[in-house]
């Protein structure tokens, strides 16, 4: 039997239902942007959906953006999967970001499309939540340690570096939210950019592994290409 001076402190009543509040009101928000399309949201919609007060959500999270940031949930999940990555090789481990990042996305396309949608609109304040500052470090920090490694070569700056790869990634992910790029090739597509990118600021040594990726993405592109139904006339 566990000793109950090891455990918790009880949560009382009023802590039960503020949390489960909360999740009814994050699953509502969830659904709600996959039907809508838009990351807005509806705060008396919201409302309505989770079946609370209109000034419910307001108590509990204080804002709009507050609710967008709690329903990306992903955020937690990436990171737990991430840190669980066992390669200790910064060029593995980048690239391996890039697949579980696209993973969420494809997995979900109709929430995450609303919110990439989102990302592109400059008028919406979204936009600051999701590109925001720690988003931006975790790239950048993944770069500076392929750059450590000796995979960049010297006078390459790491922060154009880093804007050129992601320019590339943002302009995939455009493609595929306006309906351009099919799901199957979003991973591969952003792969290449990357690899085509690092290559030409490879130092002597890191081409040929580059080569490698580079090559590799561009079969996978070219079967899925080759395997996909005609468009129609």
């Amino acid at each position: 039997m566990a000793d109950a001076r090891h455990s918790g402190p009880p949560v009382s009543k009023r802590e039960a239902g503020k949390a489960e509040r909360r999740g009814r009101i994050i699953h509502a928000a969830r659904d709600l942007i996959r039907e809508t399309g838009n990351a807005g949201l509806s705060m008396r919609a919201l409302a309505a959906r989770a079946g609370v007060s209109l000034a419910t959500p307001y108590n509990l999270f204080g804002s709009k953006r507050a609710i967008v940031l709690a329903v990306r949930d992903d955020v937690r999940e990436f990171q737990g999967r991430f840190t669980s990555l066992r390669s200790t090789d910064p060029l593995e481990r980048l690239f391996a970001a890039l697949d579980m990042a696209v993973a969420f996305y494809v997995d979900d396309p109709q929430f995450y499309k609303t919110l990439w949608a989102a990302v592109f609109d400059a008028s919406d304040d979204v936009r600051s939540e999701i590109y925001n500052r720690k988003r931006n470090d975790f790239w950048r920090d993944l770069i500076h340690q392929v750059a450590e490694a000796g995979v960049i070569r010297g006078g390459v700056n790491e922060e154009l570096l880093f804007h050129a790869l992601d320019r590339s990634f943002g302009a995939a992910m455009l493609e595929w939210v306006v309906g351009e790029l099919q799901p199957e090739l979003l991973a591969p597509t952003i792969r290449y950019g990357y690899a085509l990118i690092l290559r030409g600021a490879a130092s002597p040594g890191w081409e040929g592994p580059l080569d490698g990726r580079l090559q590799e993405s561009q079969s996978r592109i070219e079967a899925a290409v080759a395997t996909a139904p005609a468009a129609g006339v």
